[in-house]
């Protein structure tokens, strides 16, 4: 059998050129020089540094300079015409902008000329009128009040909204002691109208310029999601108006019982310029509709006028005035009426009210009308506002962000009174509702104050053609 030869051992270096290649190769010539200042490896790093230095001296090519021009020095007159075009800092002496000596073809003027026309434009404030604005841009009392009486004609002066920009051209005067005379003014009237001056020689024309609106009503459908008033702000529908909706749909029905899977549809007046702009009226028609398609609730504004000339209608007639609304904002109830253990505190303690969770800075509305008897802060409950209604009937909302109200105002229901909030003893945004009925505490929820109106004939026919017409408008 043959033997076991163990296994041969690593190659050892056997020369010295050998071991120096090894020791060269394993040694760090460029060590950090900000390290270990003063060390054997230190000093390695430094020698190769001055090494380096050196070698990069010794063989630096032997090419002689290269001169550049040198400009000769400017001296006289060269040297004052140079220094007053020249662009120099002034602490080195520059005179730029300096006017240059005058020749004998300059001619003097006796005064400096004019323009012929100028362009500017003046803005209308809040309680100013048109002859005022023009007397500021510097048109005469007489021409301005001739610009005024031809405005006249065409819009109400006191139509004329603050904010409206008036575009002037001013055209070349007989003297200095005179005013500018008008030659072109231009502004937007109204909405639908563009009003120009013009001067035709001696006198001033009126231009009209009607503007091209289209009135199809604004539509909208969606889905309430996390909330109603989230949902539709974000399908593009103004705050105002879904105010209006939330307002007009809690007068039926509990906000909390709209689910997220219904659809909200809304009607609004809509008026949309040929110039682009658009301007948005108040609600007429708010409808909801649930997840099966079914639908829940359908209200028709009937008359322009507010009280019973403005109320929602159902499509039979129905005009319902309740004293509560469903709940002061929208919103999920987070905590009823009653005995509950209290999320701060820690032990059982009576909830006299019911908490409302919304979005922070979310609307609070008075739930009937009442006049304020406090408005400020009061302890636990954070921000205030207590409200004395008919029938000794109160109503208290705390831990609001804001108070819209003060004490001794008279306020309606629906009118907004603060904002949601988390002051006082509160663990997040909410709105803490109480009801009392002649100093007790009653359930918010369990107070029903309504009555029904029916109306029929002409009128609930003319209702329900506008519920058609309405209804017939695409919805987005």
């Amino acid at each position: 059998m043959r033997a076991l030869v163990p296994a041969a051992a690593p190659l050892v270096p056997s020369s010295i050129a050998d071991r120096l290649r090894d020791a060269a190769v394993h040694t760090d010539w460029v060590p950090d020089l900000g390290q270990n200042i003063g060390s054997r490896t230190w000093w390695r790093g430094a020698a190769t540094c001055v090494a380096l230095i050196g070698a990069a001296w010794m063989t630096r090519p032997g090419m002689p300079p290269v001169l550049g021009y040198a400009p000769p020095a400017v001296t006289g007159v060269a040297l004052e015409e140079t220094r007053t075009q020249g662009i120099a800092p002034l602490g080195l002496g520059a005179t730029t902008g300096r006017r240059m000596a005058a020749s004998g073809l300059v001619r003097h003027l006796t005064e400096t000329p004019e323009r012929p026309q100028i362009d500017l434009t003046v803005t209308l404030g809040g309680g100013d009128t048109l002859s005022n604005a023009l007397g500021r841009a510097g048109v005469g009392m007489n021409e301005a009040a001739r610009v005024a009486t031809l405005v006249s004609g065409a819009v109400a002066l006191d139509q004329l909204k603050p904010g409206t920009i008036l575009s002037l051209t001013m055209g070349r005067r007989p003297s200095r002691l005179q005013p500018r005379p008008i030659e072109k003014l231009t502004f937007r009237a109204g909405f639908d109208l563009n009003l120009a001056v013009n001067r035709a020689g001696d006198a001033l024309l009126l231009d009209r310029q009607p503007i091209s609106i289209d009135r199809a009503p604004l539509h909208v459908r969606g889905l309430v999601g996390d909330g109603l008033y989230r949902s539709m702000r974000a399908a593009g529908v103004p705050a105002r108006v879904v105010e209006s909706y939330i307002k007009a749909v809690a007068a039926r029905m509990p906000i909390g019982e709209v689910g997220a899977a219904d659809t909200f549809d809304l009607v609004a007046d809509q008026a949309r310029a040929a110039t682009g702009e658009v301007e948005v009226g108040q609600l007429q028609y708010a409808g909801l509709v649930d997840a099966a398609g079914k639908r829940r609730l359908q209200l028709v504004r009937w008359g322009d006028k507010d009280g019973e000339g403005g109320s929602f209608m159902d499509p039979a007639g129905q005009v319902e005035r309740r004293g509560f609304m469903g709940m002061p904002v929208a919103g999920r109830v987070t905590s009823t009426f009653g005995y509950r253990m209290h999320p701060l505190l820690g032990f059982m303690r009576m909830h006299k009210g019911i908490d409302i969770g919304a979005p922070y800075g979310s609307p609070i509305y008075a739930a009937i009308d009442g006049v304020v008897q406090f408005a400020g802060r009061s302890g636990g409950y954070g921000n205030f506002v207590k409200l004395a209604h008919a029938g000794g009937y109160a109503s208290g909302y705390g831990h609001m962000s804001r108070i819209a109200v003060s004490s001794g105002t008279r306020v309606q229901r629906g009118q907004v009174i603060g904002y949601v909030g988390s002051t006082g003893m509160s663990t997040g945004p909410h709105l803490h509702w109480e009801v009392w009925k002649n100093g007790v505490p009653v359930n918010p929820r369990a107070i029903s104050l309504s009555s029904v109106q029916t109306v029929s004939g002409n009128t609930l026919r003319g209702l329900k053609a506008k519920l058609a017409r309405l209804l017939s408008a695409p919805a987005r």
